[in-house]
């Protein structure tokens, strides 16, 4: 729902990439932003601004050079999208935090898990 995973991916991304690559994240389904996920984004100084969550059909730009799934329904629905384009389509799978119970900490501590997981990917993929 581009709540969670993508959204910290995106971020992550426009911190470790070069500003000329265009970064966006997009879900199958319309979501609402999630407030754990700003809480940890802000604990590595970084932010989402007024992003708000979004569909793929919704982007502005529908091409790109590589897609990165982190769900497989969304994984699914990527590989459906890009047809017989020439886009790369990789799945880095990520569990889902908002699934996590306990107290607000453990629930932080689940999310702060995924996005060092996410930059880890990300490292590794682009070597940044």
């Amino acid at each position: 729902m581009n709540a969670i995973r993508s959204p910290m991916a995106e971020a992550l991304a426009r911190t470790m990439l070069p500003a000329t690559v265009y970064i966006a994240s997009a879900g199958v389904r319309q979501g609402r932003r999630d407030p754990f996920v700003d809480a940890v984004l802000a604990e590595r100084g970084l932010t989402l601004g007024e992003r708000q969550p979004q569909r793929y059909e919704d982007l502005e730009d529908g091409y790109f050079d590589l897609i990165v799934t982190m769900a497989p329904e969304a994984h699914h629905v990527a590989l459906d999208a890009a047809g017989t384009s020439s886009v790369e389509v990789e799945f880095w799978p990520m569990p889902d935090p908002s699934v996590v119970t306990g107290s607000r900490e453990q629930i932080l501590d689940a999310y702060r898990d995924v996005l060092k997981r996410i930059e880890t990917r990300i490292s590794g993929r682009f070597g940044r």
